[in-house]
């Protein structure tokens, strides 16, 4: 009763109410000659495959969520933030039989759909970079991956465009993967595999995988379609920036491979070179040849004994050998561990999966972009099963192989006809990331119930949801929508936050930042995190019964104190309280003698509480 009253005062219920019967019976009429699409087919196919496993098991499926948490876990997954309590009390209202995927149409067609999702790519990327200076460029990526997101781009087109990029970092967000690890081949190569593959073909790179089938070659095979990428800064560029190029130059042009040559075989460069036949090189009989007098100067330092300005046979001899700089040349050479400072082996590039190999003379951005085509070649199952599970796993929690991106050809696979399912409907959507991500959260294991971690067993899986950690960005978002604060839009270079940004979005990703592609098991909150929240100025001040926050203007507009805990609960948590947590909140209300410091203390304990950071 008391919700039908706040909701009269409101002033919607009357207007809901009969649009809602009209809506009804309109879609009670249109329900008759509804055909699904293919995503509900595929969502309906996948529903009766873990419901008839689980079944098989005897395993007590959980029921599905209330309208309330469904509300805020699907806005969470798909925008990245909390519904507000006008939107949840709306959808409590609608009595359309479809009004959850006509939500998650809304949701997906938004422009917080691209936002959000771009973060979690760029999370995935950038958590694992190597090369801090990339960290100017997230501002970048964010822009194109929301951009490519919101517009429909596929799969497999915003692959090819992270693999195959140039270009100047700070306009081509699509430079990003490149970038983060300085264009050295291995690194790409072992992010290439991870992230577009789910397989962790890395650990070959010393030796053959300890787990998998895939060889040490194999590794160095993949590495070698990227020897000719080079990470060079642009001078004169303000502000200081980087630019992603091809290096095509054929390896007998290499400036370095001269010397070596000539350390390699001194009385050949003393014939050559030793014009008074006195045995020995000096600067003056080196000037002519470039590449070696660019050098000349640090090999006197390093091999001249005698302090005679000069270098004998003798001295070149004992010459420390050369830093090997694989670097330095157009082609790949696979490191010898016996002997770390010889050039290698020559490798030529072969994509390990199902060991195809490019032509023979092609350009770095023709090789990179026949490995594109390798990878997202609808042949190679991998490439659609590594986004599935990834993002079932996000959206669920859990995956059907854990960790993500480590799947391999030799993992358990849970409800491996579910898996397969979805990865065939996945490719012959086109590799459509919004049919993909819309075919997961309209089925019945997405929108069940939770159930404690601890009861639940290993044959409970997707038999109820898991409770998963908020993503930094979903969680600021949140915190800055309850308390009321508008993000900034400028940003100060004095103040250095995550990944180089400035600004309070900046700073807490760097508090509650986490790389996504790790198990939700194995994230752990921290005293940091924790102290925070509990002493932050920002949310202190903000929570105040005071002045123009939130829960000043509730206070002023109820004068009931059960009506403002159920608008607080839904401002926070998106739900209504139960009667037990009205009986402990009155009682405080009561015990405090002073309302505003109750409703202080309240709304201080819902956002430091798990709940809060938790989507349910």
């Amino acid at each position: 009763m008391r919700v039908t009253e706040r909701l009269f005062r409101q002033g919607i219920v009357a207007s809901v109410l009969v649009i809602g019967c009209l809506i009804w019976a309109a879609g009670s009429g249109e329900a008759k000659n509804f055909k699904p699409r293919k995503s509900r087919d595929v969502a309906e196919r996948v529903d009766r495959l873990i419901t008839k496993d689980l079944q098989e098991s005897e395993v007590t499926i959980a029921p599905s969520v209330s309208d309330e948490d469904f509300l805020r876990r699907v806005t969470f997954d798909l925008t990245g933030t909390l519904p507000t309590p006008r939107d949840i009390t709306l959808f409590g209202l609608d009595p359309h039989p479809k009004k959850r995927a006509r939500a998650i149409d809304r949701l997906i067609a938004s422009q917080e759909f691209g936002a959000n999702w771009a973060r979690y790519w760029r999370d995935v990327i950038f958590s694992r970079a190597t090369d801090v200076r990339s960290r100017m460029m997230i501002d970048v990526f964010e822009r194109w991956m929301t951009s490519q997101l919101n517009e429909g781009a596929s799969w497999d087109q915003i692959t090819r465009e992270l693999l195959t990029a140039t270009g100047n970092v700070r306009e081509s967000g699509e430079t990003a993967l490149v970038f983060a690890h300085q264009g050295q081949p291995e690194e790409i190569a072992a992010e290439t595999s991870r992230i577009f593959l789910g397989i962790q073909i890395q650990c070959a790179n010393c030796h053959d995988h300890p787990t998998d089938e895939w060889k040490r070659e194999q590794f160095h095979q993949l590495a070698a379609f990227f020897p000719r990428i080079r990470v060079r800064r642009v001078r004169d560029s303000m502000p200081r920036t980087f630019e992603v190029v091809s290096f095509n130059r054929p390896d007998s042009a290499n400036p370095r491979a001269g010397v070596g040559q000539f350390r390699q075989n001194p009385e050949k460069l003393m014939r050559l070179l030793d014009q008074n036949n006195d045995g020995k090189l000096t600067q003056d009989e080196v000037k002519k040849r470039k590449r070696l007098s660019r050098v000349f100067k640090r090999l006197l330092k390093i091999g001249d004994t005698n302090n005679d300005m000069g270098l004998t046979v003798a001295e070149l001899k004992k010459l420390p050998p050369p830093n090997v700089n694989r670097r330095a040349y157009s082609e790949y050479f696979m490191p010898n561990l016996d002997d770390p400072t010889s050039k290698g082996t020559r490798i030529d590039p072969v994509f390990f999966v199902a060991g195809q190999t490019p032509e023979v003379g092609l350009t770095d951005e023709a090789r990179r972009e026949q490995l594109s085509q390798y990878i997202t070649s609808r042949d190679n199952p991998w490439f659609a099963k590594a986004f599935v599970n990834r993002m079932w796993a996000e959206l669920l929690g859990e995956g059907f192989t854990m960790p993500v991106d480590d799947m391999g050809p030799e993992r358990d696979v849970a409800f491996e006809a579910v898996f397969d399912a979805l990865s065939e409907g996945f490719v012959g959507s086109g590799y459509d990331v919004k049919w993909l991500i819309r075919t997961i959260v309209n089925t019945e294991a997405y929108q069940r119930q939770i159930r404690p971690v601890d009861s639940v067993g290993d044959g409970d899986q997707f038999a109820a949801a898991i409770p998963t950690r908020l993503r930094s960005d979903q969680l600021f978002n949140a915190l800055f929508r309850v308390l009321g604060v508008g993000e900034p839009k400028g940003r100060s270079p004095r103040r250095r936050g995550y990944f180089g940004r400035g600004g309070p979005r900046a700073a807490f990703a760097l508090l509650f930042g986490y790389d996504p592609s790790t198990p939700q098991s194995d994230l752990t909150g921290t005293v940091p995190q924790a102290l925070f929240l509990m002493n932050s100025p920002v949310i202190n001040n903000r929570v105040k019964a005071k002045g123009n926050t939130p829960l000043a203007k509730l206070l002023r507009d109820y004068s009931d104190d059960e009506d403002v805990l159920a608008e607080l609960y839904l401002l926070v948590l998106a739900r209504e309280p139960s009667e037990n947590e009205l009986k402990i909140c009155s009682e405080h209300i009561a015990a405090t003698e002073n309302r505003g410091a109750a409703f202080e203390d309240i709304l201080w304990s819902l956002i430091n509480s798990t709940e809060f950071r938790t989507k349910r």
